[in-house]
């Protein structure tokens, strides 16, 4: 009982303190405090756009922001001064000086191909004039690969508790973990996530993907509820504020494959898109894009594979000295635990990043070296 309590009391300290630190930066972000930390401007992630009733709140909730949060965080920006650029704009605009006055730039995306992508976030794309960049991984629009994270809220949502063999660094055999609360599923979520990151992520996941089988659970059917498939996306690219971005094909963590194999993530979902979309991908998307899931070799792999710019998910704004490293830039995640409009200009200010040691405020799948996902 005092190991689940630790876990909610730091869990709980950790929001605390973010929440703390989003405050004192909005105010000084409305003070006009350092504005050379607010760059050249920002990259906005996002993953499911949606309203929250009928949705669990955990373990995934920080992936999931409201279209009204959009509409509000959108109109924020514009009365900050932001210019709402498409990605491939924001790989020229990088390359052209920056004189004074200029307007700071706002890019918008979208990870994994969610379906509310269009049913909930397009309709606020489209009152704004925003364009906006979907990431589609071959696997999940093709249907032949499952989103474990997805997966595994489903079989945490549904069970009281849940008996699993995490490994011999777990101690022996199966052990129970309570599933009654949602700090419950939390921790346990936790647990599965860093037994994922223990072994070879395919095997890993595989194995997951029997558990939920077992209780009834179809990790394909998952993705082909939640994500778009390739007529779906073909349509979307018909819009002309929407563009599709390469995101790999099983959205396996780049730095831990073999070269070959990283490059070959790259190119089999580059030359599925050209195939399907009839255009050559320009942007890319690193699967969960934390420092310890992309190395100097995938930013490298990226470049030769002929991307303008490829994102990861570590915090940050755009600034010049990331002009000749586009294939490695920062993009500041909306995440749901914060859904507050000053929260957005504080972000996009720079600061949080600029006057800390650049703190989690990710929105993202963020596997942590200790396996951990955070939001």
């Amino acid at each position: 009982m005092t190991g689940r309590f630790d876990a909610v009391w730091r869990r709980s300290v950790k929001r605390a303190l973010i929440l703390g630190g989003l405050e004192a930066a909005a105010l000084a972000a409305r003070a006009n405090f350092w504005p050379g930390a607010r760059g050249r401007g920002a990259i906005f992630t996002l993953h499911h756009v949606r309203p929250p009733e009928g949705h669990p709140a955990e373990p995934n909730a920080h992936l999931d922001i409201t279209p009204e949060f959009l509409d509000r965080a959108i109109r924020r920006l514009k009365a900050d001064g932001y210019e709402f650029l498409s990605l491939c704009d924001v790989a020229t605009r990088m390359k052209e000086p920056h004189g004074p006055g200029a307007k700071p730039f706002a890019a918008f995306t979208l990870d994994d191909g969610y379906r509310d992508n269009v049913e909930y976030a397009l309709p606020v794309f489209e009152r704004h004039g925003v364009p906006f960049t979907i990431f589609v991984a071959k696997g999940f629009a093709t249907r032949t690969h499952g989103m474990w994270w997805e997966t595994l809220a489903a079989l945490l949502n549904v069970l009281p508790e849940i008996r699993f063999d995490f490994g011999p660094n777990s101690g022996p055999g199966e052990i129970s973990l309570p599933l009654e609360t949602a700090p419950d599923k939390l921790d346990a979520f936790d647990r599965f996530s860093r037994f994922i990151a223990s072994g070879p992520e395919t095997e890993q996941v595989a194995v997951i993907d029997a558990l939920a089988a077992r209780h009834g659970i179809d990790a394909l059917k998952i993705t082909a509820q939640l994500t778009m498939d390739v007529e779906e996306l073909r349509a979307l690219s018909q819009n002309p504020l929407a563009s599709l971005g390469a995101h790999t094909v099983s959205h396996r963590s780049i730095a831990q494959l073999d070269r070959a194999e990283a490059r070959q993530e790259m190119l089999a979902c580059i030359e599925w898109m050209e195939t399907a979309f009839g255009t050559r991908p320009k942007t890319f998307a690193y699967p969960y894009g934390t420092a310890n899931a992309v190395s100097e070799r995938d930013k490298d792999l990226a470049r030769e594979l002929g991307f303008d710019l490829a994102v990861t998910t570590r915090p940050g704004t755009l600034n010049e000295t990331l002009r000749d490293r586009m294939t490695g830039l920062p993009r500041i995640s909306l995440n749901g635990y914060y859904q507050v409009p000053r929260y957005v200009s504080a972000l996009a200010s720079g600061l949080p990043f600029a006057l800390s040691a650049k703190p989690r405020m990710a929105g993202d799948k963020e596997l942590s070296p200790a396996g951990e996902v955070v939001g």
